[in-house]
Order: structure tokens, then sequence, then C-alpha cells
């Protein structure tokens, strides 16, 4: 397992996801969690994914074509991944906030879609489902989304979510945070 915040998430994902279960990439990005999921559900599972990006649909949706895998891919924010399935019916949101890696800069996600995402991902979750959330911040995007994030979960019942939030004490500059979400039974 690598030991950062990706290696980390993708380690929870595997414990969570089982074959034939629902699953959602929030941000698709380049398509690896996606990819992921995929390998996770099997042939009887489902997977969704997400971008606003044109460049990041069809990345994921080549990455996906080499390796043989399916999915649905949408080109559409996050945030409306609720018109897409019922409430209750996922095992799995996966979420990465920032930016493309190597895409335009001054694209980013930001609280004011992220905060209604995660919200539509919690009603998407069927009790006993997880999300992973991985808040890349600094640089261009600065530090609002993430402190946005970080005070929308601490807001959250603490009966129906556990959250836990980490942060690399060791790690220079500004390095992703890894969050880990269950919805209780």
């Amino acid at each position: 397992m690598q030991r950062n915040t990706l290696g980390l998430a993708h380690e929870f994902l595997r414990q969570n996801v089982r074959p034939g279960d629902l699953c959602v990439d929030a941000t698709a990005g380049r398509g690896r969690d996606t990819a992921l999921l995929c390998r996770l559900v099997g042939e009887t599972g489902r997977v969704l994914a997400f971008d606003i990006q044109e460049d990041a649909v069809r990345q994921t949706r080549a990455l996906l074509e080499a390796e043989g895998l399916r999915a649905e891919v949408y080109q559409d924010s996050h945030a409306n991944m609720g018109r897409y399935l019922p409430p209750g019916s996922a095992r799995a949101v996966v979420f990465n906030f920032g930016r493309l890696p190597g895409g335009d800069p001054q694209i980013f996600t930001t609280e004011k879609t992220s905060i209604p995402a995660i919200a539509a991902g919690l009603e998407l979750l069927a009790p006993g489902g997880v999300m992973s959330l991985s808040i890349y911040y600094g640089g261009e995007n600065g530090y609002s989304e993430r402190d946005a994030v970080l005070s929308y979960l601490r807001t959250l019942d603490d009966r129906r979510f556990t959250v836990l939030t980490a942060e690399w004490a060791n790690r220079r500059h500004e390095p992703p945070l890894p969050v880990f979400l269950w919805r209780e039974v």
C-alpha cells in the first residue's frame, strides 16, 4: 500500500466494497478511482463516475476501455449525482477535491458545489455504506474549500455517520487530507 492519501483511500475502498455493489466516483479525474471501483464490484456490480471536464471524462473512458472495464461515465457536476440514483442505493462514494492533475489550474472544485455534492452522496449511501474524501488544497484553489468541507463534516449527526479526518504530521507543503466516513446501519 502506498503511504499517501490515495493509497489510504484505495485501501479503505478495498476493505469495504464487494462484488455486486453499486459505487460512485463523484470526481472521475483521470479514472483511477473509477477503475478500482470497477475491479472491486466485478461483473455483477455497477459504477457511475462524474466529472465536469470533458478531458477528464475522455481520459476516464479511455482508461476503462484499455483495462476492459465498464462504468457509466457522465459529464456532469458531482452535485447532481442524486439525479442518477435513488437514495440509499450506493455502497461507496469517492471524492477527490481540488483540481485535475496536469489539467487547467484555473478549474478546480469549490465549496459551492462540493458541500452539496457531499450531501447528495450521503443521501445515496446505503446503511453500512462508506465515503472517501481526498482533499487537495493550497496553490490556485487555496484553503476555503478544505475549511468549509471540514466544518460541514463536523455538523453531521453522529448517530447516522462516523467521520474520521486525518492529518499528515510530518509531510511538507500541503499534503492532501484523507477523510473516511461510514453511514451507520
